[in-house]
């Protein structure tokens, strides 16, 4: 009985272990979050003039791209950015300072993310078998690369779109658009962020593949439902006009079809 509740105990403490490294897993990516945060909080106005503001003018980047773009196809002014007429306000008395508090966190989780993505893979590698730690070997750049692809796609392509969009669009002329500050930030915020994630896939499928959860043929055999739902989702992070889903929609289906590739691989792994 002695033996048994020992066992039993050290399982116990194993357990309790694991939740401590956690723990102080967690604790450290907070911290590292809070000090970008508070780098970011402090410089608040030349950035977020630069990131958030100038997006709301029609010299930024993505607009004169799309310029040239449009009269190297000979479609003219096609695509320059209209005249953006928008003015964001604020509207209460702590409105500007919660909008900085956003800002600084939301900064301070995507710079911090390539340490969170180590953090976490840090703490579930040791409890992968040595086959499984060699499959996933490069398995951390690549989830770190594809968030930082996604989240420029989403911000120098899809939030510009979405600003363009609803900044122009008048359900009456007597109507003028003059959005919150929190409104303004929120749909940039959003936009990017759901891209980012989109952009994750063939990490997803990699981790569900490994766990048995879907394979290759599975993903081939509702291939035609995941082009719907990527043209919804397209959608709901877009500008309700058929060319903005185009340009989320051909980078995700792309990389739904990497994401069969590297259920092939582990597949092949497998056996």
């Amino acid at each position: 009985m002695a033996d048994t509740n020992a066992g039993s105990d050290q399982k116990e403490m194993s357990f309790l272990g694991h939740l401590e490294e956690l723990r102080w897993r967690l604790f450290r990516s907070a911290i590292v979050v809070l000090l970008f945060a508070i780098f970011i909080f402090i410089y608040r106005k030349p950035l977020m003039d630069v990131i958030y503001m100038s997006m709301s003018h029609t010299d930024f980047v993505t607009y004169e791209w799309f310029c040239v773009l449009g009269q190297k196809m000979g479609i003219g002014d096609e695509l320059c950015a209209n005249d953006i007429n928008l003015e964001t306000v604020s509207i209460s008395m702590t409105a500007q300072f919660s909008a900085t508090i956003f800002f600084a966190l939301v900064g301070g989780l995507v710079c911090a993310f390539p340490y969170i993505a180590y953090q976490i893979w840090s703490f579930v590698k040791p409890a992968l078998r040595n086959n499984e730690k060699q499959a996933s070997r490069g398995f951390l750049p690549y989830a770190i690369l594809l968030f930082f692809i996604g989240t420029a796609f989403g911000y120098f392509i899809i939030s510009p779109l979405c600003v363009q969009f609803f900044a122009n669009w008048r359900l009456s002329d007597e109507i003028t658009n003059i959005p919150t500050i929190t409104s303004y930030m929120s749909i940039i915020t959003t936009s990017t962020f759901f891209t980012a994630l989109l952009f994750e896939l063939p990490i997803i499928s990699y981790i569900l593949a490994k766990v048995g959860l879907i394979s290759s043929d599975f993903l081939k055999k509702y291939r035609r439902h995941a082009i719907v739902i990527i043209l919804i989702l397209s959608a709901i992070i877009t500008p309700p006009d058929f060319f903005s889903q185009i340009i989320v929609g051909i980078p995700v289906m792309i990389l739904y079809e990497i994401s069969i590739v590297v259920t092939k691989r582990v597949e092949r792994k497998k056996e």
